[in-house]
């Protein structure tokens, strides 16, 4: 039996030590992060929309893209990937629906939000959030799918209340979605360390937070993450880090050789990794194990013989 990696997610965030989970937008920036030494990945919606549509975060990429990009990057990886359905894909009976499609594929935890659909990333303005009491019953409805399965899958109910009505809104709804059978209530754009600190306080389980990029913290306040465990937050989440990493990278490159009077960079270096690093990196090598394995000699004799 394979390691179970719910369970893995599930005792890291019961230490309340911040753990820190990245957001990928594909399967290759989540083998990106996970080779960095991370212990837990999550899919960014922001992350998704960018790279597969080119477009913002505002509810426009279908539950299929969303789920089959998951089903890749949960493939790609050996550490526990958490899945981003935003507002579950309708009702409490889509919700649950889903749920039972990532307790399928093995995801180790999932994120769903009490916005109205069609949401929009956290940090853009012009939220709207459903009522409590319709959220609470998409919480039960996953959380008894779950229990149906028999599995550990991690229910994280994000709140976005915090920026409609204030923080204490966003508290109230945080522990009436724990109550409902989540496992992490997650308040988006909390905005200080006092409010961080007042919602570790009252909040009646695992808290998360979203430090946005790591770098700029856009809305919430940025605090190194040795202080927010010693708060006793569960989990830190760097969604957007990663598209906004390749946004620049790709824009710069591609402008510098649209720039260059010869058409191309000749030994300018830093703008690419090593070929062979990168093919290593893929696992080409295995793959040519297996050919070496599994394909007639001749086959391969031919396939890789030399051409004048």
């Amino acid at each position: 039996m394979g390691l179970n990696l719910a369970e893995v997610l599930r005792e890291k965030l019961a230490r309340r030590q911040a753990l820190v989970v990245p957001g990928c937008h594909d399967a290759f920036s989540a083998r990106i992060i996970e080779a960095a030494g991370f212990e837990a990945i999550q899919v960014s919606g922001f992350g998704l929309a960018g790279s597969l549509l080119g477009k913002p975060d505002v509810g426009l990429v279908e539950m299929k893209d969303v789920l089959d990009h998951t089903w890749h990057i949960a493939r790609a990886v050996r550490i526990p990937v958490m899945a981003d359905i935003d507002t579950g894909g309708g009702n409490a009976m889509n919700a649950a629906d889903i749920a039972e499609r990532l307790i399928a594929m093995g995801v180790a935890g999932v994120n769903i939000e009490d916005q109205v659909f069609p949401k929009r990333c956290g940090h853009l303005e012009g939220k709207q959030v459903i009522s409590a009491e319709e959220m609470v019953g998409k919480v039960r409805a996953m959380a008894a799918a779950r229990r149906a399965a028999g599995t550990d899958m991690v229910i994280n109910a994000r709140t976005d209340a915090c920026a409609v009505y204030g923080l204490e809104e966003a508290i109230r709804r945080s522990n009436l979605y724990l109550e409902a059978g989540a496992d992490m209530a997650f308040i988006d754009g909390i905005r200080t360390r006092a409010d961080i600190e007042r919602a570790v306080r009252e909040v009646r389980g695992l808290l998360s937070v979203n430090l946005m990029d790591a770098v700029t913290g856009v809305k919430t306040e940025l605090i190194p993450i040795p202080e927010l465990a010693r708060l006793g937050v569960a989990r830190v989440s760097i969604p957007v880090a990663s598209i906004l990493v390749a946004h620049r990278a790709l824009k710069e490159f591609f402008e510098a050789l649209r720039a260059s009077p010869t058409g191309i960079l000749a030994g300018q270096t830093q703008w690419v990794s090593d070929f062979a690093d990168y093919t290593e990196f893929v696992g080409l090598a295995e793959y040519r194990r297996l050919e070496n394995e599994y394909l007639p000699r001749a086959t391969l004799e031919e396939k890789y013989a030399a051409r004048g």
